[in-house]
């Protein structure tokens, strides 16, 4: 490995330090509203890798190869919250129209790497963004996305880089089952009301619309069409 290799190796490291402590930070503050990634966090199970830009396909191929090793990590050990978020480097400066535009773009492109490997769609929820259970699927697991980005108006989604936190839709299924997902939910609710002054009106129930509609933050009319098809829904 030459001289230059070995500095950017470095850089790379000391970044993801830095952002590591920077979402811990902003996830570890008393009033930040998700009890789930503070339990992730607690726990340890919160992973994070940055890439370079969200407006460019650079980091496709890598986000996807993380994307099916959390899967297969989760299937071989259930227990605790686990969330994997990426961290993007630049555009910061981005409207909420624009993060919502270009998250879906990265999104696309990982479903159709997803589908192209032949990796099959978690047949527990809908591929089709319309259908009130629709979900992402990475490796043959459901997913779901946190957008966080600078200029979001709900400030539990306001981070100093673009990420996208990935959750497994799975561990939200167990609680339901053990009758504690309407507990916590209500508590993420109040929490969030207390921290932005009102409920987030985009925090539908289960089954009751698509959580596409959920991802980016950004505040979405009844016409919204989600800017996403996955081929295996055809």
């Amino acid at each position: 490995m030459n001289h230059s290799n070995l500095l950017d190796t470095d850089y790379k490291i000391n970044r993801l330090e830095e952002l590591q402590d920077t979402i811990g930070a902003m996830i570890s503050q008393p009033k930040f509203p998700c009890v789930g990634a503070k339990s992730a966090l607690a726990r340890d199970n919160l992973k994070t890798i940055v890439a370079h830009r969200l407006d460019s396909n650079w980091d496709d191929l890598m986000i996807h190869r993380e994307l099916l090793a959390w899967a297969r990590e989760y299937r071989a050990c259930t227990e605790g919250f686990r969330s994997l978020a990426v961290i993007f480097d630049d555009p910061k400066n981005l409207s909420e129209a624009e993060f919502e535009k270009l998250m879906w773009e990265r999104i696309q492109s990982m479903a159709d790497k997803d589908a192209w490997l032949g990796q099959s769609y978690d047949e527990r929820v809908s591929a089709n963004p319309d259908d009130p259970h629709f979900s992402l699927s990475f490796g043959g697991e459901a997913f779901f996305v946190i957008g966080l980005h600078p200029n979001a108006s709900r400030p539990a989604r306001r981070f100093s880089q673009p990420a996208l936190i990935f959750n497994l839709h799975d561990q939200f299924e167990r609680l339901r089952e053990e009758g504690r997902y309407e507990k916590m939910r209500d508590t993420i609710l109040d929490r969030d009301r207390k921290l932005a002054g009102d409920i987030n009106p985009m925090l539908a129930k289960h089954g009751e619309s698509s959580e596409a509609r959920q991802y980016s933050g950004r505040m979405v009319d009844d016409d919204w069409q989600c800017p996403f098809q996955d081929r295996r829904s055809t």
